[in-house]
């Protein structure tokens, strides 16, 4: 849910205590929630990807592939690890990396993962990176302007910068 921090305030017992003002309504969850233990969190709001921008992408793979006579999912895969801020890098013990592969790739085609030597003995660093369906508007963007330009590169038609610009703000 999306809100605001409007307050915060510290109790005798050196408690803080923050006021959140919600653009939803809480009040059934509230009831059922108060009084008991939470975990919170709380980041700054991002917006997520359109899904005009995701449907855009898919026709962009989707061409590439066809000129390049390649499947769409080497296409999206080769576009993701390509661009800046979608992964993560671990270091796993080596005898877990087909397991670990195996389960971060199930969460769809775009989750995949690259490994490379550790300096530490037993250990694989891994490389994991997210699928789009987690990106939000910047990384979409940036996934989009990779797309783009492989597609000029090859010829294929693309929207104008203005189209772009309104289909990834």
């Amino acid at each position: 849910m999306r809100g605001r921090l409007v307050d915060m305030s510290v109790g005798m017992n050196r408690k803080q205590r923050i006021v959140v003002e919600l653009d939803g309504d809480f009040r059934g969850q509230y009831d059922e929630l108060n009084g008991q233990e939470l975990d919170v969190t709380v980041k700054r709001h991002r917006e997520r990807r359109s899904l005009d921008a995701n449907a855009y992408a898919w026709v962009l793979i989707d061409k590439i592939a066809s000129v390049l006579s390649q499947d769409k999912e080497t296409i999206y895969r080769t576009a993701i690890r390509s661009i800046g801020g979608v992964s993560e890098t671990v270091c796993v013990p080596t005898p877990a990396v087909e397991r670990l592969r195996s389960g971060w790739e199930h969460n769809g085609i775009g989750w995949c993962m690259d490994t490379y030597p550790s300096k530490i003995d037993g250990c694989t660093n891994a490389v994991l990176y997210y699928g789009s369906s987690t990106y939000d508007t910047q990384q979409m963007s940036r996934l989009i302007d990779h797309l783009v330009e492989d597609a000029k590169d090859l010829g294929i038609e693309t929207m104008t910068p203005n189209e772009l610009a309104r289909l990834t703000a």
